[in-house]
């Protein structure tokens, strides 16, 4: 019976539960765009937020595409009507690239983006991204991924050196857990080193 209490304790107060750790963290790719990069302040604006809303940012990168790049990663909508005019406008100037990790991120980073339709998005969410910063339904200042699928495709396109699996295996819990430092050269949350 008391080896029974004694390791009912252990189990309880010296391993991680589920109780005490938050769900797995989810990644989602994050995308400022290029009518956003342009104005600095509206930049570090946007990266205070995704701070403030409490994602962790594994990766960060800012880059530029070419016109085949914008067309590769928006193939599917090829045909549709707006499909020349975004693909013109995501190679018209550098973009900033985030991984990002938190609990449900996909859903987080969408609500906190807002409707695509900046329209929209001023009358149904006044606090969101698009509708503090959208100019049009084009340059509507964010991407997000809108699934685990197009998150993981997406993550790989804007970052092939990244694995998404072997960061959930061999990074998630230290993220979850909070065990971290934040870079602010490369502006992103690193595991803090074992002392």
């Amino acid at each position: 019976m008391m080896t029974e209490l004694l390791t009912l304790f252990y189990v309880q107060t010296m391993l991680p539960t589920a109780g005490r750790l938050s769900k797995v963290l989810q990644l989602t790719l994050a995308v400022i765009k290029p009518d956003a990069v342009a104005h600095p302040m509206m930049l570090e604006s946007l990266h205070q937020r995704i701070l403030e809303d409490n994602f962790l940012i594994v990766r960060c990168k800012d880059l530029i595409w070419s016109q085949q790049d914008s067309e590769r990663f928006y193939a599917e909508h090829s045909g549709r009507f707006f499909y020349q005019r975004l693909v013109e406008f995501m190679s018209s100037g550098p973009m900033r690239a985030y991984i990002l990790a938190r609990e449900d991120a996909i859903h987080h980073w969408r609500e906190m983006m807002g409707p695509t339709k900046v329209f929209r998005a001023r009358y149904t969410s006044p606090a969101s991204i698009r509708a503090q910063f959208g100019l049009t339904d084009t340059r509507n200042t964010t991407h997000g991924s809108d699934s685990a699928e197009s998150a993981q495709r997406e993550i790989n396109f804007f970052f092939p050196d990244f694995c998404v699996e072997e960061w959930m295996e061999k990074d998630e819990l230290l993220f979850r857990s909070r065990r971290l430092d934040f870079d602010h050269e490369k502006q992103i949350h690193t595991p803090q080193l074992k002392s």
